[in-house]
């Protein structure tokens, strides 16, 4: 069981994550044809990272690793949160990352900036056919700007600034983002678990 299969099709996450689980043989869902597309239905970040690698681990076989992740404003009272990707609804069919940061930052509009607080969050779980479930989570605080800066990263990092920093999570180099990151960090504390989880389902 050497393989691990990244339960994504989202390439700037495929590339983030393989940045972070360098060490280990992973490939993405590119590389599976058929994959399901696991529908986001529960109502945490841990919920709906279980629930699509338990759908990778039963399709392909194989130890299978996802994550949810998103942002959780606190004046809106921790949305989009497990919202995060489809906030803008149907009114972002176009470019949806763009309509889902516009309506954010619609939403603050008349926020303070000292109100405009709020926390990257992500859950990364580990599915081992026939063994143990894992999940971890890693949150990074900062601020909400109101305007976009940056080309790097996707979602919503244009407009977000980390807790004592100067440059937006799109203004990062790729190595600066991974090492204060939501899901750099609970992609790490995962990365410790998954060696001994391996072992425990295929002892040989």
């Amino acid at each position: 069981m050497s393989r691990i299969v990244l339960a994504t099709h989202n390439q700037g996450k495929v590339a983030e994550l393989h940045r972070i689980l360098g060490d280990l043989d992973v490939v993405g869902l590119d590389g599976f044809p058929g994959a399901p597309d696991v529908p986001e239905t529960e109502l945490t970040f841990e919920g709906n990272a279980l629930l699509k690698a338990r759908a990778i681990a039963a399709f392909t076989g194989l130890p299978a690793v996802a994550d949810d992740s998103g942002l959780c404003v606190d004046a809106l009272n921790g949305m989009p949160g497990v919202l995060s990707a489809r906030w803008s609804g149907r009114f972002g069919a176009g470019d949806r990352d763009a309509a889902n940061l516009r309506l954010v930052l619609d939403q603050l509009a008349d926020v303070a900036d000292d109100r405009r607080g709020g926390s990257f969050v992500c859950a990364a779980a580990l599915v081992v056919p026939g063994g143990a479930e894992h999940c971890v989570e890693g949150r990074m605080r900062g601020t909400v700007i109101r305007e976009p800066r940056g080309t790097g990263g996707f979602g919503y990092d244009p407009i977000f600034l980390p807790e004592g920093g100067t440059r937006t999570t799109a203004e990062l180099a790729p190595a600066e983002k991974d090492a204060i990151s939501h899901r750099g960090r609970a992609f790490r504390a995962l990365a410790e678990i998954v060696p001994s989880a391996l072992r425990a389902a295929d002892p040989t």
